[in-house]
């Protein structure tokens, strides 16, 4: 029984060092994310890595059409891991705060509201060579507030440099 169990833990720890890979993740990272839930909206956005696997996202972004005009600031955990040469793949967990100024001509009331949300992160992303980092990430939002008290899906193109 005992060969038994040394050959299972043999085998279990060398299959693992087949699969881990070394994954490293950029110090900093800042650019743009692009998109929204309903409708275009832009974020500038960086990333502070924290080890090997995880870091920070911070995202301050704004939207506007003719109903409202929002401001947003999210921060993010993530933890990252390698599918295959350049491609990662993460999820990340954090929230948020955002204003809405609504626009009404004829209203002379503050329609100004704030509110916090909480937001989780997946996506994949590519490492180019160079320091560019491209991503498509789907963040869902769950706002607690007056005018955002329901659940948000949003999803967004991110371009950034690395250095």
């Amino acid at each position: 029984m005992k060969k038994v169990t040394v050959l299972l833990v043999v085998f279990v720890i060398s299959s693992l060092s087949f699969t881990a890979e070394a994954q490293t993740i950029a110090k900093n990272a800042l650019g743009l994310r692009l998109g929204d839930s309903d409708g275009f909206g832009t974020e500038i956005s960086y990333q502070r890595g924290l080890g090997d696997n995880n870091r920070l996202e911070v995202d301050f972004g704004w939207r506007n059409n003719d109903a409202f005009d929002a401001y947003r600031l999210t921060g993010l955990y993530q933890w990252v891991w390698n599918l295959d040469g350049g491609f990662n793949w993460y999820v990340g967990a954090g929230g948020g705060v955002a204003q809405v100024d609504f626009d009404d001509d004829f209203d002379f009331d503050d329609d100004t509201e704030t509110y916090i949300y909480a937001a989780g992160d997946i996506g994949i992303e590519y490492d180019f060579d160079i320091p560019l980092l491209l991503s498509l990430d789907f963040r869902p939002e769950f706002g607690f507030g007056d005018y955002n008290d329901d659940v948000d899906f949003d999803i967004a193109l991110g371009i950034r440099y690395q250095f």
